[in-house]
């Protein structure tokens, strides 16, 4: 695949992508597990269609300490056995939030009562603005193009400094 245009040579995209990155990573260092916080990341990118982003985001997950097996089926969750009860809560929610034009009414009260068992408020804003985010960036990097398979772990945090 070839990128439409190159985000990170464009002076204005650069400013924004540090930007944007900073906020990333504010919601990383949020109460909310970081298990979580890919595993989200990783399904809301595999709906949108964002090979960068599931590139980045399963790199990042196996250099934390995730199992192949659990990554390989994010995919399939509903089916799989791997998944505790907090994680199939925030799967579905992360679905149903970056699904939002497929019902026409966003998050299902159930969904909402069954991701709010498992988190606290910080951890339920932390959840909202993490999917905000990662739909936003799978959205640009889908636009532009953006070629995945480069990612290294950490380079995130590394655009910070």
């Amino acid at each position: 695949m070839t990128a439409r245009i190159n985000m990170f040579d464009n002076e204005f995209a650069a400013k924004f992508g540090k930007r944007f990155a900073g906020v990333s990573l504010m919601i990383q260092s949020s109460t909310l597990p970081g298990t979580i916080q890919e595993l989200v990341s990783i399904r809301a990118s595999q709906i949108n269609g964002c090979g960068v982003c599931i590139d980045m985001h399963t790199k990042e997950a196996t250099a934390g300490g995730e199992s192949p097996v659990r990554l390989n089926l994010v995919a399939a969750w509903r089916e799989a056995t791997v998944f505790t009860d907090a994680e199939r809560a925030v799967l579905a929610f992360a679905e149903e939030a970056t699904r939002l034009a497929d019902t026409h009414r966003g998050v299902s009260d159930d969904t909402w009562a069954q991701v709010s068992k498992h988190f606290d408020d910080d951890q339920l804003v932390a959840l909202i603005c993490l999917i905000g985010m990662i739909n936003a960036a799978n959205r640009m990097n889908v636009i532009a193009r953006t070629p995945a398979g480069s990612y290294e772990p950490g380079m995130l945090a590394a655009m910070m400094k």
